[in-house]
This record gives structure tokens, C-alpha cells and sequence, in this order.
């Protein structure tokens, strides 16, 4: 017997993106903030609206997942 199952039901709108960012990549008050650091993770929408920077890839992840979203890494 064969049964389909959705394993992911209405996880559409709610998938958001974990990508890298350089430091020097970023407008210079937030350089200012992320002192001693080279690089920052940012977690982005589906449309590419930045909702977070966070210091490290764990953090991007854990700060999506207690939000109820489904992070993907983007390289």
C-alpha cells in the first residue's frame, strides 16, 4: 500500500535563506557595530528582504527555527 504523505504542509511562505555577508560588504554604521568580526550571516525571505544579521551560522539558523521558518543555506 502506498500512501502519500506531506511532510512539509505550509512551509511555502515560511522558508527563509542563510547566507554570508563580508563586512566589508555592509554600509558603515553597521560596520561600526560588528567590531572584530569579518563576516556576518544575514537570513532573507523568499523576495530577498534582509529580516536578520547575526555573528555566526548557528545563530541564523536558531534565531529562523524559533521563529517558526525552514533556513536554508544559500552560498
Amino acid at each position: 500500500m502506498q500512501t502519500k504523505t506531506d511532510f512539509f504542509p505550509d512551509i511555502g511562505e515560511r522558508i527563509v535563506y542563510v547566507r554570508p555577508v563580508e563586512i566589508a560588504d555592509l554600509p558603515q554604521e553597521l560596520r561600526a557595530q560588528a567590531a572584530g568580526l569579518d563576516r556576518l550571516y544575514a537570513v532573507h525571505n523568499s523576495d530577498g528582504d534582509r529580516l536578520a544579521l547575526v555573528a555566526d551560522r548557528r545563530l541564523a539558523f536558531a534565531v529562523a527555527r524559533q521563529n517558526d521558518m525552514a533556513p536554508v543555506s544559500v552560498h
